[in-house]
């Protein structure tokens, strides 16, 4: 046997063993080998051999004679590459993608207790006119576009844990500083599926802020862009929707942001 067909070979048994894992995917019980090798149309014997061999190696288990489940080694596996996952480093790029589209700050913050934390930015020093957000500095969760995504996925019991706590206090007129008005403003939020900030940490600043998940759908950051009240446009709402979708899918997310109904920002 040549290279060539060597090299053919090789590549099919690992197409029959991907299309076995994929078949056993979709089941929550051990399947039956004859059943594997109807769905993969596989013959038997060959499925048998290349399941023998997945067995072997722990991406699939045998639990009874004849019927096979996915093995923990796939587990291990797929825990060792969300270790190494970091949201920083899957969004920098695409951060900057969409600084140079909006020429205004990208900012990447996450939630810590009640404050959110800006951990990385996008921005121009050549740019005028930016709002540019300190890395590690912090603000209040209902004064911010991002603290307010992760507000709306706290239970009614824990807002008002937070309203008690904080006193909801503000920094400008426009500061949401009731329970009342925070609630309204959340529900808006969840209904968009991205939140804004109207002139309430910092007069003269707008943000508007999409969420970023992982494989869990768990939402671990917010994207925002930040920009003078008067300079920030609706047309930077789907870049940033889209933008946040594929951080998240970098990171194992298997939902769609940009399925969500998108509103003008007001």
């Amino acid at each position: 046997m040549n290279e060539d067909s060597v090299g053919r070979t090789s590549i099919q048994v690992i197409e029959r063993m991907m299309q076995l894992l994929d078949a056993l995917a979709i089941h929550q019980d051990p399947v039956a080998l004859k059943d594997l090798a109807r769905e993969t149309k596989l013959h038997p014997s060959t499925a048998h051999r290349i399941l023998n061999d997945l067995v072997a190696c722990r991406l699939v288990d045998r639990t009874d004679p004849g019927l096979y489940r996915l093995g923990m080694r796939l587990l291990e596996l797929g825990n060792l590459v969300k270790a190494r996952l970091n949201v920083r480093e899957a969004a920098i790029d695409l951060m900057r993608k969409l600084h140079r589209l909006t020429g205004q700050t990208v900012n990447l913050s996450v939630r810590q207790s009640d404050e959110i934390v800006y951990i990385d930015r996008a921005y121009s020093e050549r740019s005028g006119m930016q709002v540019v957000r300190a890395i590690g500095g912090r603000a209040p969760l209902h004064l911010t576009s991002t603290g307010k995504l992760f507000l709306a996925t706290d239970t009614l019991e824990n807002l008002k844990a937070y309203a008690d706590r904080t006193g909801l206090r503000g920094t400008t007129l426009n500061s949401l500083t009731t329970l009342e008005t925070l609630e309204k403003e959340l529900n808006v939020v969840r209904l968009d599926g991205f939140a804004r900030d109207n002139e309430e940490l910092e007069m003269g600043v707008r943000c508007i802020a999409a969420g970023i998940y992982d494989d869990s759908s768990k939402l671990i950051a917010g994207l925002s862009i930040s920009a003078p009240a008067d300079r920030i446009q609706e047309d930077w709402l789907s870049e940033l929707l889209m933008t946040a979708q594929r951080i998240s899918a970098s990171l194992g997310w298997q939902g769609r942001l940009s399925a969500l109904p998108v509103q003008r920002i007001r």
